[in-house]
């Protein structure tokens, strides 16, 4: 025990990484279960149609933001001048600027959105769900200076009371009015509630609206990829939502959705770990510069993936009983995309950390390089397996994606020494054995999806 309380104890970067990833977990761990408590009680409150509609706002409120996110984050993370007040403040003015520009295009995209996915319902809904554009733009800075430094302590419990606070809002105007916009308030109110906490308990200055040309210009010059690489991002993370709210029925979407949030939980909490933490220790402890280094972040790796591995391999193996367990009849198909949505996220696992060693060199160009060629291949996978087999087809679509993207990406964790074959290979072949397995188990069910 004292061994384990010193690795977490003290000032280095060790320390604060082992601190940082518990206090991450922690909160998206704390922040799915309350997700997962609002769906539970809201789909007892609403229906299945409802879960769709904003299943397409939620994919055009995220497209927007990654579509025009310029990497204020990571420069804050990676760049020298991360904690100079003229920067912070420069970047602050950026992030101002988008979150109002975003809200804007949203309210001028409503009425054509609505009539593409055939859903006149968006005009009145999307508006609403945008204002959450609007209101982040104002977030803090200390948030991104929290992460850069590792200390994410008091970040965390705000960002689980904002949270709270939104789902409660969102659960009691269901409750009264029985309406859609109970699911495109909820976000903004959580949004306002983030907004006010940090503002007022984060330490650190408040921020001012300030433009310095060097400042800009650094973040501009570090932000032209990272936008182009996070408009990739969204086709990588929302890709298929966006597709499939053509192909499904709406309240078949709003099913996918579930089955999504439930099979995707184990990886989204790693990345949600991994985003705020690896770009520091790749900072800190480049592979390239010693043979001790590339060890560390050997075993680091070693432990995430097995973790988010095990979790994963234990979501597909439970799913349809999960779903059964938690929902109705009208969610049960629910539980084979469980299953397989988790399976299809597996080979992530070979890739987990890789691109943000480029972030952390401040290389966004090579990561954009990365991102496109990820995209290109899902956007291709799933259209050729919706075409040719249908729902499975679109989302085993999405392992075959990210097989096909591997080389790439091994060209990037190269040019820095980061690609560890070791660690690919045992994660493959316990993939391989598993996914066979949990497949056999759940043939029955896999199959009554795919005859949907």
């Amino acid at each position: 025990m004292s061994r384990l309380f010193s690795a977490f104890s003290g000032s280095g970067l060790m320390a604060r990484v082992l601190r940082s990833a518990s206090w991450l977990m922690v909160g998206y761990g704390g922040s799915q279960a309350l997700r997962l408590a609002a769906n539970l009680i809201m789909t007892r409150l609403l229906f299945p149609e409802a879960f769709g509609i904003m299943t397409l706002v939620t994919v055009v409120i995220v497209g927007l933001s990654l579509f025009s996110d310029v990497g204020v984050g990571p420069a804050i993370a990676q760049n020298p001048r991360g904690d100079d007040p003229d920067f912070l403040n420069t970047a602050w003015t950026i992030q101002v600027f988008r979150g109002c520009m975003l809200f804007a295009v949203a309210c001028l995209l409503t009425i054509p959105i609505a009539r593409f996915y055939h859903e006149p319902d968006l005009v009145k809904y999307l508006p609403v769900g945008a204002l959450a554009l609007l209101v982040s733009g104002f977030f803090p800075t200390r948030i991104e200076t929290a992460h850069r430094h590792l200390l994410v302590g008091r970040l965390t419990v705000l960002d689980l009371a904002s949270q709270a606070i939104g789902i409660g809002f969102m659960v009691i105007y269901a409750e009264l009015n029985q309406s859609v916009m109970a699911l495109a308030l909820g976000g903004v109110v959580s949004a306002v509630a983030k907004l006010i906490l940090t503002h007022f308990l984060l330490p650190g200055p408040v921020n001012r609206f300030r433009w310095e040309r060097a400042a800009a210009d650094d973040l501009i010059h570090f932000g032209k990829w990272i936008f182009l690489s996070t408009a990739l991002t969204f086709v990588i993370s929302q890709g298929d939502r966006a597709i499939l709210g053509r192909y499904l029925s709406i309240d078949m979407l709003g099913i996918y959705n579930i089955g999504y949030f439930l099979g995707s939980f184990p990886m989204m909490a790693g990345l949600s770990m991994i985003g705020r933490i690896m770009i520091p220790v790749y900072r800190d402890k480049p592979p390239a510069e010693n043979a001790t280094n590339r060890q560390h972040l050997s075993r680091l790796r070693a432990g995430m993936s097995l973790s988010i591995g095990l979790a994963l391999l234990l979501m597909a193996a439970i799913g349809p009983q999960l779903v059964g367990l938690l929902y109705d009849d009208r969610y049960q198909l629910a539980g084979p995309m469980v299953t397989l949505i988790s399976l299809a996220f597996y080979p992530r696992l070979v890739i987990l950390t890789y691109d943000n060693v480029a972030l952390a060199m401040g290389d966004s160009r090579s990561y954009f390089i990365v991102m496109m060629v990820r995209a290109v291949f899902q956007i291709l996978c799933i259209l050729v397996g919706l075409a040719y087999f249908g729902l499975v087809g679109g989302i085993v679509s999405l392992a075959l994606a990210t097989i096909a993207s591997y080389p790439a990406v091994v060209w990037l964790a190269r040019k820095y020494g980061a690609w560890d074959a070791r660690h690919d290979i045992v994660a493959v072949m316990a993939g391989l054995l598993a996914t066979a397995l949990i497949l056999w188990m759940h043939w029955a069910d896999i199959a009554l999806l795919a005859g949907y």
